[in-house]
C-alpha cells in the first residue's frame, strides 16, 4: 500500500497477516434450491445464484482448467450461498471468560448493521434482499476462554476452530434452528486477540463439507469477525462495518483480491481487495458472476474486428455496465464505467476501468488485475487507506488500453457524465 503523506496508514504486520489467510473452499454436492447454512439439503433457498447470459457469451465463460480456491470463473461453483433473492444471516455476537463483551451485544451487532445490509441492496441494485438476524441478542459465552481455543489467525476447521464452531451450537441450539439460515455471521468481542491493525483473524469458510453440523446441516458458509476494522483515521464509526460485506463476499463465492504485496493488483477498486478505508464497490465482473447484472447488460467482444459500446456508470441501476474480452477460456479483460456515487465514494478520477480476469489464478493470488492509465502518478487521492497509486488508474475520452501482443485495444470515445462509448479493437487470430 502506498503512504498517505500526513496520514496514518496499515501497518506493515497487518498486510502481512492480510496475505497468509487463506480461505478454504472445498467443492461439495450442492442441490439448487436449498435454504441451510451448508449445500447439500433439500429446502429452497441456497446454491450459487444463476447468472443472466445468452448464447452471444459463450466465448465469454471463462473457467479453470485446473483445481482453483474460488476462481473467478462463471458461473460460481458450488457450495456457496446464494446472492440474489431473500438470504437470512444468522447473526452471534461471543464472548469469553477471558476476553468478556463490553457493553451490550446489539452494540457490537450495530457495528455492522444496518449498513451491511444497506451496502449489499445499493450494490445489488435491491436483488439481494439480505436479512441478518439475530435469535440471541445477547452475548453468547463459550465453555471456554479464547485462549483455551488456540485460535491464532484464521485459518480451516483445525481442532481449536472446530471445537469453537461446535461450542457455538451446543451454546444457541436451544434457541436457533439452523436449518432456518443461509449463512452464519459470528461477531466476536473485539477484546479477543490483537488488533485487526497487528494482526488479522477474520477470516471465512465458504463450501466447507468438513465443518461441524447443526442440526443436521453442515455450519459451513460461516464468516468470523474479531477485533475492530480500525484503519486509524478516525474514520471507524463509517467504515468499520466494511469487514463484514467483504468477508460475506467469500461467502457468495468471491475470491480475495489483496496479494503479498497488499491491495497493488485492484486497489480500492472492490471491497475484496481492500476493505478499510473509504467505502467501495464490487468490479462488474463481480457483479455479473453474483446474478445482479442482466445479460443485455454485459457485452462479450470474443469476434475479430472493431465495434462499439456504451456504458453507464456502476453505481447507477440499469443500463449497460460490461463488456468483457475474452483472451482465452480461463481469462480476458473487462471493461466498466465507475464514477463517484452509491458505494464508490473514494473514485477521485471517473472513467473506464479495465482490469484482466484470470480463472486459473487462486485467491489472494491476483486473479484480477487493474492495469492503470497513469503508471507511477502517484494517484489523484490521499484518502486514508486507500491505495493511492491505482486511484487514477480509469482511462477517459481519446485514451486507450492497448495489449500489442494480443491485438486488442479500448478506446474511449466519447465521456458524457452518465454515459461513456468505448471502441474495442481486436486483430484477427494467427
Amino acid at each position: 500500500m502506498q503512504p498517505q503523506p500526513s496520514r496514518r496508514r496499515i501497518s506493515p504486520r497487518r498486510l502481512a497477516a492480510l496475505a497468509s489467510v487463506t480461505v478454504l473452499t472445498l467443492a461439495v454436492s450442492t442441490s439448487a434450491g436449498n435454504s441451510h447454512l451448508s449445500p447439500g439439503t433439500s429446502v429452497a433457498g441456497a446454491g450459487p445464484s444463476a447468472l443472466s447470459r445468452t448464447a452471444a457469451h459463450g466465448p465469454c465463460m471463462i473457467g479453470p482448467n485446473r483445481v482453483v480456491q474460488m476462481s473467478e470463473g462463471i458461473p460460481t461453483g458450488p457450495g456457496y450461498t446464494r446472492s440474489t433473492g431473500t438470504v437470512r444471516a444468522l447473526t452471534l455476537m461471543i464472548d469469553f471468560s477471558d476476553a468478556p463483551g463490553e457493553g451490550e451485544a446489539l452494540d457490537r451487532y450495530r457495528e455492522f448493521f444496518p449498513e451491511t445490509r444497506e451496502w449489499f441492496t445499493i450494490s445489488s441494485y435491491g436483488r439481494l434482499d439480505y436479512r441478518p438476524e439475530i435469535p440471541v441478542p445477547d452475548w453468547l459465552r463459550m465453555p471456554k476462554s479464547f485462549r483455551a481455543y488456540g485460535i491464532e489467525r484464521g485459518a480451516p476447521f483445525d481442532p481449536g476452530y472446530r471445537e469453537l464452531v461446535r461450542d457455538i451450537v451446543a451454546e444457541a441450539d436451544h434457541e436457533v434452528d439452523f436449518q432456518a439460515y443461509d449463512l452464519l455471521n459470528v461477531l466476536v468481542t473485539p477484546n479477543a486477540g490483537p488488533a485487526a491493525l497487528d494482526t488479522v483473524l477474520s477470516v471465512t469458510f465458504a463450501g466447507n463439507g468438513e465443518a461441524p453440523t447443526a442440526d443436521g446441516v453442515s455450519v459451513s458458509n460461516a464468516s468470523f469477525v474479531y477485533s475492530r476494522q480500525d484503519d486509524g483515521s478516525g474514520s471507524y464509526d463509517r467504515t468499520g462495518y466494511r469487514v463484514l460485506p467483504h468477508e460475506n463476499g467469500h461467502v457468495f463465492g468471491l475470491p480475495d483480491l489483496y496479494t503479498a504485496e497488499g491491495g497493488g493488483a485492484v486497489g480500492h477498486w472492490d471491497i475484496m481487495s481492500e476493505d478499510w478505508g473509504a467505502n467501495n464497490d464490487l468490479l462488474a465482473w463481480h457483479k455479473w458472476k453474483l446474478g445482479w447484472l442482466d445479460a443485455d447488460q454485459v457485452g462479450c467482444a470474443a469476434r475479430a474486428g472493431t465495434r462499439e459500446y456504451v456504458l453507464t456508470p456502476l453505481a447507477r441501476t440499469g443500463g449497460p455496465k460490461l463488456v468483457f474480452v475474452p483472451l482465452d477460456g480461463h481469462s480476458g479483460y473487462a471493461v466498466e464505467l465507475r464514477t463517484r456515487a452509491g458505494n464508490d465514494e473514494a473514485v477521485c478520477r471517473p472513467g473506464i476501468l479495465v482490469y484482466r480476469v484470470d480463472a486459473n489464478v487462486d485467491t489472494g493470488m491476483g486473479p484480477v488485475t487493474v492495469y492503470d492509465s497513469r503508471r507511477d502518478s502517484g494517484g489523484c487521492t490521499r484518502t486514508p487507506n486507500v491505495h493511492a497509486e491505482l486511484s487514477d488508474a480509469t482511462f477517459t475520452r481519446g485514451e486507450s488500453f492497448l495489449d500489442r501482443r494480443a491485438g486488442i485495444r479500448v478506446t474511449v470515445v466519447t465521456a458524457e457524465a452518465e454515459r461513456y462509448r468505448v471502441r474495442v479493437t481486436r486483430a484477427p487470430e494467427g
